[in-house]
């Protein structure tokens, strides 16, 4: 008799693949690891980027990020993988649970090490478990789940957690006990603009005629922004760009987030040009020396922004380079959404709406659980409405 395993056949089968544990990504094979990452719509659990940070130094036990990747495999085929890794530490999550490690020690409880599911240093909804089409990811995540809950009990960790989870597979994992904590974003959606003149539309005219103004004032010192496709970048400053990056983080001092090495951004000429595009800013003439410098990355219809700096403090010239030229550019390539990244409230004022996003955590340690679950709710529904506060803001049109 044909037709698809029932699922307690097809829970069986899972049961049996083999689950492997690899201290590195560049131990798995690069084209069965990306059959599984391709299809998604986050380009930020590919082999090539994960790869990247791993080989530039940027991620590795001396940053306190300890790769951990596992693995299910049936037959010499990847049925699933999950890109994890053993933290010493909260920095480069952007997920700031320091609240849980100081309830933690309050308590008595160990919090640190941990497990972490992410792209590291990526704040940017798409994390998921890796499955192989028409696998059942539904049953191969709960193998992982339980995989992980015997590694973090055997290496003592205090649990596990996912961080800026897809929407659909966070509602899939609360079958394995994982609990969801909301977090706010920011995003930009394209209702089927013409061009950037009908997105300004949306706005109040006051908020309209500002950005005007915001524009033309660096048009008026003759400066221009263009976007340029990463392979077509000249390779010379894919190092500038790093040097904008460490100079914008350097100046919040301990607050900063650099975590990224040169080597990484050198690299990304070689391993990920493909889905990079830039904002570049120069004086006119001076195209080969940029003022200002922002990292984009594209997949399919979604745009996301990562990093920027400037040579010289002009204003405006951020607010151009990382929202005004890259959503119309948007635009015109027929891109949907636009994630800026996290924080900065005057997102908002130039039309980028908060949604929410969520991270996953379990811990083995029942007290630390019982008080997950007790609070979380409470903590959620704070947040929702601190997002609706926030939406209240956007300065559009009624109606």
């Amino acid at each position: 008799m044909s037709g698809s395993p029932s699922p307690a056949a097809e829970g069986r089968l899972r049961a049996a693949a083999q689950a492997r544990w690899f201290g590195g990504i560049h131990e798995i094979d690069r084209e069965r690891w990306d059959a599984l990452a391709l299809p998604l719509e986050t380009p930020f659990l590919e082999w090539d980027w994960l790869r990247l940070l791993e080989s530039s130094g940027s991620v590795g036990p001396a940053a306190g990020w300890i790769p951990c990747h596992l693995t299910l495999w049936e037959d010499g085929r990847l049925l699933a993988a999950a890109p994890l890794y053993i933290k010493l530490h909260s920095e480069g999550e952007f997920v700031f649970d320091r609240l849980w490690a100081e309830a933690a020690r309050r308590l008595g409880r160990r919090y640190y090490p941990k497990l972490v599911g992410m792209s590291p240093f990526t704040p940017m909804i798409g994390y998921r478990f890796l499955t192989a089409p028409g696998e059942g990811s539904a049953a191969l995540g709960l193998r992982l789940a339980a995989e992980i809950e015997r590694f973090c009990r055997r290496a003592g960790l205090s649990g596990s957690a996912f961080h800026f989870v897809d929407p659909a597979w966070g509602e899939e994992m609360g079958a394995a006990g994982y609990r969801g904590w909301i977090h706010q974003s920011f995003l930009w959606e394209n209702e089927g603009y013409g061009d950037l003149e009908a997105f300004l539309a949306r706005f109040t005219s006051a908020r309209r005629r500002l950005i005007r103004r915001e524009r033309r004032a660096l048009r008026e010192q003759g400066i221009l922004t263009r976007m340029i496709p990463g392979e077509r970048l000249p390779p010379e400053l894919y190092g500038r760009m790093w040097d904008f990056y460490a100079a914008t983080n350097d100046r919040f001092g301990p607050w900063g987030c650099r975590y990224l090495t040169r080597s990484f951004f050198l690299g990304l000429a070689e391993r990920f040009a493909r889905r990079l595009v830039f904002s570049v800013a120069c004086a006119a003439g001076r195209e080969e020396d940029p003022l200002g410098m922002a990292l984009l990355v594209r997949k399919g219809e979604r745009l996301y922004g990562r990093y920027w700096g400037c040579r010289e403090e002009i204003r405006y010239l951020h607010f151009e380079t990382c929202y005004y030229r890259p959503i119309e550019w948007a635009i015109a390539e027929g891109v949907r959404f636009f994630d800026p990244g996290m924080g900065g409230e005057h997102k908002m004022l130039r039309g980028f709406r908060s949604v929410p996003n969520r991270s996953l955590h379990r811990f083995v340690d029942p007290v630390l659980q019982e008080l997950l679950e007790r609070h979380l709710p409470a903590v959620n529904e704070l947040e929702l409405e601190a997002i609706g506060e926030l939406n209240a803001q956007v300065p559009f049109r009624r109606g």
